[in-house]
């Protein structure tokens, strides 16, 4: 006859109950051999430099102060940079860069085309809309590259799980923008050509009044780009799923 097992055995102390014990989750990066990926490579190549061409373009037709002082422009370079960036780690078999930036970058540049496209009367970033190259330079920095960078993102970038506060920190360069033209504006003297940079901006003509009125709309508008990028970034499918996979199949036990 066998004596019964007891439930505790009073020699060995209790086992926690830690996480330790609970299931874990493995991302596919940690077992899957990093991959290199030319072709993203040679387009976010293409991209960066066609970004540079347009601010070289404007740099030689005007201005530089003034051309460097324009949104379209700044947000081009960064676009530059960050397609750059983007290309070597694709190039290298690194991980992406954090999504904010490739979508910063894209939202900057797709408003600086939006408002080039849709408000008149047209901004041009060299001063003249006349001309072979002052006409290439605005369809370079206002039409190529945000369509470009559209396609990157949502063809080649992987969705980043964007959160909507991220919103909000993506407000403050074009806040920080607005009082930088504004101030410009105000150390230049009352009648220069070109004190102004972009006509709905422009208080000497419109009034105080009027014009912070028109940057709010745009700022609201700015905001709900915002919030629809983050919601495409849930919504839009992951271009390297089919590179998360291990090559294990799990099978039933044996026995």
């Amino acid at each position: 006859m066998t004596a019964p097992i007891p439930r505790d055995i009073p020699d060995l102390p209790a086992i926690p109950r830690t996480h330790a014990l609970l299931p874990s989750f493995v991302p596919a990066s940690a077992v899957v051999p990093p991959v290199r990926r030319p072709l993203a490579a040679v387009l976010r190549l293409l991209i960066a430099g066609t970004a540079a061409a347009g601010v070289t373009l404007a740099l030689l037709l005007g201005s530089p102060l003034r051309v460097l002082s324009h949104f379209s422009v700044q947000s081009n370079l960064l676009l530059a940079l960050v397609t750059l960036l983007s290309a070597r780690r694709a190039w290298s078999a690194r991980k992406p860069l954090p999504g904010t930036l490739p979508g910063a970058a894209l939202l900057y540049v797709t408003v600086a085309g939006l408002v080039h496209h849709l408000l008149p009367p047209t901004v041009s970033v060299t001063g003249s809309t006349t001309g072979g190259w002052h006409w290439l330079t605005n369809q370079l920095l206002h039409t190529a590259t945000p369509l470009a960078a559209a396609l990157d993102w949502l063809l080649l970038t992987p969705p980043a799980r964007l959160r909507l506060r991220r919103t909000a920190t993506w407000m403050l360069y074009p806040l920080t923008y607005l009082a930088f033209t504004l101030t410009r504006a105000e150390l230049i003297p009352e009648g220069t050509p070109g004190r102004y940079l972009y006509p709905f901006l422009d208080a000497e003509a419109h009034g105080f009044r009027h014009t912070l009125a028109n940057a709010l709309l745009l700022g609201l508008a700015f905001y709900g780009l915002a919030v629809l990028l983050v919601a495409l970034d849930h919504a839009r499918p992951n271009p390297l799923r089919h590179r998360a996979k291990t090559g294990f199949r799990l099978r039933p036990p044996v026995g």
